[in-house]
């Protein structure tokens, strides 16, 4: 009946409208525009409500701008009373950021509280102030508004991560890490803290094998350059590899490893050094350091003198148990590379673990002269101990006591 009522209305002020208009063109325009200044009048209530709300939104960007301009320039008590205002601000307009009246909520209200809050705490944090970093911390996360950014809320957390490095709080940071999405925790500032994180909790197991995962994905995402991440990893997983307390923990942590990491020299010659060390089978020494063998042969620059002689030594820790293949490979290699003093004298001391006493004097003796540099030190010392204990066994006492006498001097 109502709306029946209602329609009724309305045909009769068409009706009126035509009848009085028709024939009355002035009278129209007037009506028309007595009922627009009528419609501007009765709008100028909410166009001022709204022109205040917007004159208080600049005042409390004013703020927030004022406050990371401070803190960028390091005036960070000017940065936090800035910050402050605008909190204070918000507070003074009747909780017009929060209001539920929808002529003056702001639609990004709890970001800008947010925001406000973390600089004070990003202000106090710089200032050492850690129960005002907290509690501005902790009101800047505690709101659970929809509207509130998502990026907002990861940041704040990521910057609590931060203050927890800053803090030497390795395991405070990774709590915080640990509370990401899992989107934002693959992010590289996430990655970077975590690494960062790891490094500080002194690298225990757990830790290590966390920052070894975590710098794959950065070298994945480039976040260090090829050399970089390489010298990073390759730190990591020697410091893996030698922290391995027995054989089959080794073997764990070589399974584990990407097949481009085994790959690499540097970490095949410390992984059977660690090997050698631990007494375990000189097969397996001998297969992890094939693909860094290989490289020595063929004299790649990017094996250090030193990464040589431990290769060496550690080739050496095999020779009462290799096999045929193996002593014609160092022979081979050493035929080949003349000059290599190295090479002539793992193929001396192959020659004499087998009992060719005559070879193996033959290559000593012109190896231990010219194994002088300091990274082959110890190798010529036990070329000149070898040669002595031939010299005695040949019966030549006065050139083994020679001998000795230069060993001595190198021991």
């Amino acid at each position: 009946m109502r709306t029946a009522l209602w329609f009724l209305a309305i045909f009769s002020i068409a009706v009126l409208s035509a009848l009085f208009a028709g024939n009355n063109d002035a009278g129209f325009v007037l009506l028309y525009f007595a009922l627009r200044a009528l419609s501007v009048l009765f709008a100028l209530p909410k166009q001022a409500k709204q022109w205040r709300s917007l004159q208080k939104e600049r005042a409390l960007n004013a703020h927030l701008f004022n406050a990371q301009s401070h803190f960028m320039a390091g005036r960070y008590l000017r940065a936090r009373k800035a910050a402050l205002a605008a909190l204070d601000m918000d507070k003074a307009m009747g909780d017009v950021l929060g209001s539920k009246n929808s002529d003056n909520r702001l639609e990004n209200a709890p970001q800008l509280r947010a925001l406000a809050h973390v600089m004070v705490a990003q202000s106090a944090h710089a200032l050492q102030d850690k129960v005002v970093r907290d509690e501005h911390l902790n009101l800047a996360l505690e709101h659970n508004n929809p509207k509130a950014s998502q990026e907002t809320r990861e940041g704040t957390q990521m910057l609590a991560a931060q203050w927890a490095l800053d803090d030497r709080d390795a395991a405070g940071a990774l709590r915080w890490l640990n509370v990401l999405s899992q989107g934002a925790a693959r992010r590289t500032a996430a990655l970077r803290l975590k690494l960062k994180a790891s490094q500080l909790d002194h690298f225990n197991a757990h830790s290590l094998s966390v920052a070894l995962e975590t710098t794959r994905l950065l070298a994945k995402h480039r976040a260090f350059s090829n050399t970089a991440s390489e010298s990073l990893l390759r730190s990591l997983v020697t410091r893996m590899l030698s922290d391995a307390h027995d054989v089959a923990q080794l073997q764990t942590v070589w399974r584990g490893l990407d097949a481009d990491e085994r790959k690499q020299a540097d970490i095949a010659i410390h992984a059977a050094s660690c090997l050698a060390k631990l007494d375990g089978d000189a097969q397996q020494i001998r297969t992890w350091l094939l693909p860094a063998w290989d490289k020595m042969v063929a004299g790649a620059p990017e094996l250090t003198a030193t990464s040589q002689v431990i290769l060496v030594q550690t080739m050496q820790a095999t020779l009462t148990a290799m096999d045929d293949n193996w002593f014609a490979k160092i022979e081979q290699a050493q035929i080949n590379n003349p000059r290599d003093a190295r090479l002539q004298y793992l193929a001396g001391m192959a020659c004499k673990a087998r009992k060719l006493w005559g070879k193996a004097q033959q290559l000593l003796q012109l190896a231990a002269p010219r194994l002088t540099s300091s990274e082959n030190q110890s190798l010529q010392h036990q070329a000149w101990i070898a040669l002595a204990e031939l010299a005695e066994q040949r019966g030549e006492l006065d050139i083994a006591a020679q001998t000795w006498k230069k060993a001595a001097l190198l021991g």
